[in-house]
């Protein structure tokens, strides 16, 4: 039999980015807790239309957790209190009635607040197009086995392209760092053969496009581990470190 829960929401609200924000408080009644997290915003959205008032504004696009737009944090846990779970998979049988849920943008100095709970993540796109990407031309499509990789290398390798780029790594970070997603990107192409011909100037770009676009520095806090919901490791941005410090020292890529 499906249960439903009633549950105290106390919700970012914010028109624009240069205009003051402010948490108001909603009351969502009747939540069946089959509903994930995006649907039972949907009903509360739902509820305000009917009232003549603002709905909520939002981030999503899949609804799969696949690619990470509904990002929000929720009593401070980025994408909620699930490990390895995105906002959209996360379900109401999780909350308990009576709870109260504060739910807030993905904040950092480099993701700015467009409306609600929507923030503008290109900067971690910019990120990407200083170099997270293979462009030599290698002529036509080479045997399968022609450049064989260790299965724990591919391994590796599949598991840092498991990033997303949601954000939360910066939203959970006390320092706003975007190394856990550069780290990613950078190991995933750099780990396989088709990448090392870029690999010093693909981490000496990335690494400087993120610190100018006003990204912090890891100091190694874990958060962003911790609510990755993809669970990227952070030994991906050890191997960041290394191949940046590789590149400042052996290369001519700058």
């Amino acid at each position: 039999m499906t249960q439903t829960i009633n549950l105290t929401l106390k919700v970012w609200r914010q028109g624009g980015p240069g205009v003051k924000g402010r948490l108001d408080t909603y009351h969502a009644e009747n939540i069946s807790t089959d509903m994930s997290f995006l649907e039972m915003l949907d009903v509360v959205n739902e509820s305000l239309t009917l009232d003549g008032k603002e709905p909520i504004a939002f981030d999503y696009d899949c609804r799969e957790g696949i690619c990470g737009q509904c990002g929000a944090v929720v009593n401070g846990r980025a994408h909620g209190p699930e490990k390895g779970t995105t906002l959209c998979q996360l379900h109401m049988r999780h909350f308990s009635n009576g709870d109260i849920l504060v739910i807030e943008p993905f904040r950092a100095r480099a993701f700015r607040v467009v409306k609600d709970l929507v923030v503008d993540r290109s900067p971690l796109d910019r990120i990407i197009q200083a170099g997270g990407y293979i462009s030599v031309n290698a002529g036509g499509a080479p045997d399968a086995n022609a450049a064989p990789v260790p299965q724990e290398t591919a391994e590796l390798a599949m598991d840092a392209a498991a990033c997303i780029g949601c954000g939360a790594c910066v939203a959970s970070c006390p320092n706003a760092s975007a190394m856990l997603f550069v780290g990613a990107k950078v190991s995933h192409l750099t780990l396989l053969p088709q990448g090392k011909p870029e690999a010093a100037r693909r981490a000496l770009s990335m690494v400087d496009t993120m610190d100018t676009l006003g990204f912090g520095n890891c100091s190694n806090e874990r958060e962003c581990e911790a609510e990755c919901p993809k669970e990227i490791s952070i030994t991906n941005i050890a191997r960041l470190n290394r191949e940046f410090m590789k590149a400042g020292f052996f290369s001519n890529a700058r």
